[in-house]
């Protein structure tokens, strides 16, 4: 087990580690498709229609954000591609009612946070400044927050360096923001991808599995890994 001491600040993966995304998009997905079907309730919806249309959404953003990241795109923020993968839902269910169609788009702005989230970084909160560093844009990230209940001393979007993570300057952004040597700076993630691109940069690094993330392999030489945020704070409260 690796040791804590010397981490002075932690920062935070958002979307996966402290909320649902794919749970929150599915809840809105099916929302919509009631608001323009003559279902009569969220049982009339089959599940498998429901993923069928997030992995046409969740495909959309991978490749936009991917297509930015390779210099193929303009850089555009979540508002903008979630609206975008909002009309392709759209277009392949058959939705036709604007309205549902533009509360689709804000759907990242409602996501649920995990049980442990909230508590787990309030907890945090009183030994470690704490950041949160988000691919989503800064009216969404700061709508997010509100919703899920999420309390940081700051939290960073990417769309202040027109970027998205594994992009270095996203982690260079956390690492100024912090004002310390990246060694002191603990990068917590439910995603591998993320983690290695703040292990790149010199940051410290903390799987926490979630249902929803992109697990380690056996290559990957994390200075942490836990089960959930409650075993993420005890470890760093006996550093």
């Amino acid at each position: 087990m690796a040791e804590s001491r010397g981490i002075e600040v932690v920062v935070f993966d958002v979307l996966g580690t402290m909320v649902d995304e794919p749970g929150g998009l599915r809840a809105a997905i099916r929302e919509a498709v009631l608001a323009s079907d003559d279902a009569s309730d969220a049982s009339d919806v089959p599940d498998a229609s429901v993923n069928e249309l997030l992995a046409v959404w969740q495909q959309h953003v991978e490749l936009e954000q991917r297509r930015i990241g390779q210099g193929h795109r303009p850089y555009a923020s979540t508002e903008i591609i979630d609206a975008e993968a909002a009309q392709r839902v759209a277009d392949h269910a058959g939705l036709a009612d604007p309205a549902a169609i533009a509360r689709l788009a804000t759907a990242g702005q409602r996501l649920p946070p995990w049980g442990d989230s909230v508590a787990g970084l309030e907890r945090l909160a009183q030994r470690f400044p704490v950041l949160g560093l988000s691919n989503a844009g800064r009216t969404a990230l700061l709508r997010l927050n509100a919703h899920a209940g999420l309390r940081w001393h700051q939290a960073l979007s990417s769309e202040a360096v027109l970027a998205y993570k594994p992009a270095p300057e996203v982690y260079q952004l956390a690492i100024d923001t912090a004002g310390c040597p990246p060694e002191r700076v603990l990068m917590v993630a439910a995603h591998s991808w993320d983690l290695r691109g703040a292990q790149a940069r010199g940051m410290r690094t903390a799987y926490v599995q979630r249902p929803v993330g992109d697990p380690p392999t056996d290559s990957d030489l994390f200075d942490w890994r836990f089960k959930g945020l409650g075993e993420l704070v005890t470890a760093l409260a006996m550093g």
